[in-house]
Order: structure tokens, then sequence, then C-alpha cells
């Protein structure tokens, strides 16, 4: 835990049994997580909120009587507010929830590596910055046939211009998002994404090879060849020779 800060006190929520004991389960395996108390409803994790102090609620959205949105509702009219994450099966609350500024929305089935990045949010949240093992991350709204679905951006290979929007491209497809691609350069650039083109930026991280034949430059990401400009060119490659992995291939 950063600055020694003593392990988390968390209180799952869920109505539905095996996963609140899943849920605790996976939660007390995590190192930032000390002791988690379980709660099978709303009105019970109300009750428990109400007797004792807990660092940060992870909970379910759809449940009988009082609701996880409804539970963030009234956790907001705190005076102090424990960060909230959802953890859900249902992608079309994702939008009402970041309105009510909660941590993370993690979907289930529910997987380790996918709770580890909430876990370390809460924690940048409670005491400035994550824990030293993890980068930060964060996740981006998309639009997909009428629903809303979270992707995190470690997962992002690349992004392209289109028009006044941007594309998003990930190992299992594609994603419009109304932003232009000069703000997600600028506010991506901390996150490893590095611009190749006037109208593309790729995840260093994500990069395989590299590759110079007849004066074109290109590199490859997830599989997807994408073409280097010569302005950018040299910059690349000087962040590339740096990392600490080498690269799969380079032919030049």
């Amino acid at each position: 835990m950063p600055n020694g800060a003593p392990p988390l006190r968390v209180l799952a929520v869920d109505d539905e049994a095996p996963a609140l004991d899943e849920l605790a389960w996976m939660l007390g395996r995590h190192e930032c997580v000390g002791h988690v108390v379980p709660a099978g409803s709303g009105e019970a994790a109300l009750r428990v909120l109400h007797e004792e102090q807990v660092d940060a609620v992870f909970l379910d959205v759809q449940m009988p009587g009082l609701s996880g949105l409804d539970l963030a509702r009234v956790l907001s009219r705190f005076t102090t507010q424990p960060p909230i994450v959802f953890v859900t099966a249902h992608e079309q609350h994702a939008v009402d929830a970041f309105e009510l500024n909660v941590v993370d929305y993690v979907l289930k089935p529910v997987r380790d590596e996918r709770l580890d990045r909430a876990v370390r949010r809460v924690v940048r949240q409670l005491h400035g910055r994550e824990p030293a093992a993890s980068p930060a991350d964060e996740s981006i709204v998309v639009e997909l046939g009428g629903v809303s679905r979270l992707v995190p951006r470690s997962e992002v290979l690349f992004v392209e211009a289109q028009g006044d929007y941007a594309r998003l491209h990930t190992a299992t497809g594609s994603h419009l998002v109304r932003v232009p691609l000069t703000a997600l350069a600028d506010q991506w650039r901390e996150a490893g994404f590095v611009r190749i083109h006037r109208s593309s930026l790729v995840a260093l991280g994500h990069i395989t090879e590299w590759r110079t034949e007849g004066g074109r430059t290109t590199v490859v990401a997830g599989g997807h060849e994408l073409v280097v400009s010569r302005r950018h060119a040299r910059e690349l490659r000087d962040l590339l020779v740096g990392r600490t992995q080498p690269l799969g291939r380079s032919t030049t």
C-alpha cells in the first residue's frame, strides 16, 4: 500500500449468495485488502455503513428493494463518501453509474486482473496514487448498438482519426468515440500513446515489430501494420530503442 497506509476494509454487496461469496473471496485475496464485509442487499449494506467504517464499496447494480444505483445516490449525500465500484452483469447502467462519480464499473464474470485494476483505482482515490506495482489505467465509455460499454485504455492498440471523432482499435474490434484525435494525443501521452501520423496514435506497449523498407516505415501492433510518417519516425524509433522489452522483429 502507498505511503504505508493500512489495508482496505471493503464492503461487498450482492443479492445473489454465490456471486457475493465469489466477490468477497476475490477481494479478500487482493494484497491491498485487509478485510471484507459481505452484505446480501442494499438495505443490509446501508445498515453496515451506518454502524461501521469502510474504505470502499463494491456492489451489484440490479438488486430487489434498494438497488445499487439507489444505494450510490444515498452514499453521495454522506459527509465522507467511500469510493464505489459497481460489479454487475448489466452494461446498460454504465453512464448512470459514472454520473454518480463511481470509481469503476466491472462487468461479470469478474476476472482477477480486472478486479485488480478496480482495487488499485480505489487506492489511488483514497491515497493520491496507486501501489507501484500497477500502472494507471482508465476506461472509456463507448456506444455499441445502443448499449454503453467500458473499454479499458490498456486494451487499445491504436487510434485513428475519423473526422472530428476518433476510432479506438482493440484486439476484439473498434469503437468510435466523440473525441478528436488531437485531444486524445494530449490526454494519453503519459499513458504511452505516441503520434505516428497526423491521423493515428499507437500504444507503445503494444508494438511488436518495426519495419523500414524502401524508405517506408511501419510498425505492427496487435497484428495491424501501421504507417509511420517521416516526421514522426525518428521520435518513435528513439522511444522504442529506450524500451526495456525488445521488439519482436525489425527489418531495415
